[in-house]
């Protein structure tokens, strides 16, 4: 398991690889957080949150959740947690993207996590 402070380098490094545009109007920054969160509609303790975009009073930000992460993957070294943070932090930046020019069609990642989120709730659904 990785240290909460290599956790915070390599998704700060992971910042650097992208282009500064995209970082535009994220007034709230990246924020790494040693919580683990688990969505609300969960059934149990299979799955975890790694990373939100949020909108609060006018404040963009993107939270990365290490204790989420350490759940999911409490076995991996620092090569492979670049690798898995890479797709979670470009995720996240993704939505923060899509929501600065409006997009909130099917074709979203908005909408795709939503369909995502239906699929794991009618698999866990009591018949």
């Amino acid at each position: 398991m990785i240290s909460f402070e290599e956790y915070r380098d390599i998704v700060s490094e992971l910042m650097d690889e992208l282009p500064d545009e995209f970082f535009r109007e994220l007034s709230g920054g990246v924020v790494a957080s040693e919580a683990t969160v688990i969505p609300d509609y969960a059934q149990g303790n299979d799955l975890f949150t790694l990373g939100k975009y949020q909108i609060f009073s006018r404040v963009r930000q993107i939270t990365m959740y290490k204790g989420s992460f350490d759940r999911v993957y409490p076995h991996v070294d620092a090569r492979e947690a670049r690798e898995i943070l890479r797709g979670v932090l470009r995720h996240e930046i993704r939505h923060h993207l899509e929501s600065m020019g409006g997009i909130h069609d099917d074709s979203s990642l908005e909408a795709a996590d939503e369909r995502e989120k239906r699929t794991y709730l009618s698999k866990h659904s009591l018949p």
